[in-house]
């Protein structure tokens, strides 16, 4: 079986301990890929060294986190654009609105969420979509930008079945992890009548760890843990859904 998570901070530090050794752990769990999206000027450094010890392994986005987005944010925005204009990346992300946390920056979150996507648009990559307590800003605002060549995933979905319809028809992909696997979530609901060619595993690591681990520190061989309970939700093995999830990500991401 074979999985690729499609979005993991690999790069945080919660993994200078055991980086390599979480990496092996990785591909001894059927991982062919991680991603890595981008969260601000502070990690980018970070983020591209992983990148660049695990050729055709580890692959870099570039953009800027919506938690990251302060009274500095078009600096912020001029490193990551530099940054595109330099060198490939796979996708801009991890970009988006997060109205949870603070407020004090809706605006410019707003701002630099449509920048972000005038540079996918411009660059033809497809966007990973941070969204916490803002799936239908989010949403209105895809919807407005969709020219026909937008193309992206909402990051760690956990909306309802009706925002999982729209991003859908939307032609966005959802990203599922590890909130899949939570008891009370509703997630399996939402999404037990979205078909498979629309869905992206993720662990989001090292955040958000799956049944049994949450509460721990997350890593991508978990990625199994959540990729059995989408099989168990669709009534597919896990092999089927590795096949379909895995394809997904390829094609959005051109791996």
């Amino acid at each position: 079986m074979q999985l690729i998570d499609t979005h993991a901070h690999s790069y945080s530090e919660q993994f200078d301990i055991d980086l390599n050794e979480m990496i092996i752990r990785a591909k001894q769990a059927g991982l062919a890929s991680i991603l890595l999206p981008a969260v601000d000027a502070e990690s980018h450094e970070r983020m591209l060294q992983v990148e660049a010890n695990n050729p055709g392994y580890c692959f870099a986005m570039m953009g800027v986190h919506p938690c990251s987005i302060r009274e500095n944010y078009k600096e912020e925005l001029k490193i990551a654009e530099d940054f595109l204009a330099k060198r490939k990346f796979i996708g801009v992300g991890e970009i988006g609105l997060d109205f949870y946390w603070d407020i004090s920056f809706k605006e410019q979150q707003f701002a630099a969420f449509r920048t972000q996507i005038e540079w996918a648009l411009h660059y033809d990559l497809p966007i990973a979509i941070h969204s916490r307590n803002a799936n239908e800003e989010c949403i209105k605002l895809v919807k407005e930008m969709q020219n026909g060549k937008l193309q992206g995933v909402f990051h760690c979905f956990s909306g309802d079945a009706k925002q999982a319809q729209e991003i859908v028809d939307l032609g966005f992909y959802l990203g599922i992890g590890g909130v899949l696997t939570f008891k009370k979530s509703g997630l399996d609901e939402a999404i037990k009548n979205i078909h498979l060619n629309h869905i992206l595993l993720e662990t989001d690591a090292p955040y958000l760890a799956p049944v049994p681990f949450r509460g721990k520190r997350n890593e991508s061989s978990y990625l199994t843990y959540i990729a059995q309970k989408l099989a168990d939700v669709h009534e597919m093995s896990k092999e089927e859904i590795g096949e379909i999830t895995t394809a997904n990500a390829k094609k959005l991401f051109r791996l």
